[in-house]
């Protein structure tokens, strides 16, 4: 049971963003001042990776610590609520990060 009425449960999720986050912006930031120049978020690719670099074939893919469920981190915890949900969503998560 989510202790968070629909309306707002939905603002709340609305606001997470899953493109130009700041962890993405960052790699961004330092990966054009070592003069590489790439391509964002290649829909023709699997997984829509965050960098692309064309020229050398290779993409980059910034995970989020909650969303990805880094080992040790600590924003990579379960919500309390509907946990049941979060458990078997990050579980796919953190399985197709392995396929991919």
């Amino acid at each position: 049971m989510d202790i968070v009425p629909p309306k707002k449960r939905s603002r709340m999720m609305a606001g997470i963003k899953g493109k130009n986050t700041k962890p993405e912006m960052a790699v961004r930031k330092v990966v054009h001042a070592m003069g590489f120049r790439f391509r964002l978020h290649r829909k023709d690719l699997p997984g829509s990776p965050d960098l692309v670099f064309p020229r050398l074939r290779k993409a980059i893919f910034v995970h989020g610590c909650f969303w990805h469920q880094h080992p040790g981190c600590r924003f990579a915890y379960t919500p309390k609520s509907n946990a049941q949900f979060w458990l078997d969503k990050l579980e796919r998560n953190t399985r197709r990060d392995a396929r991919l």
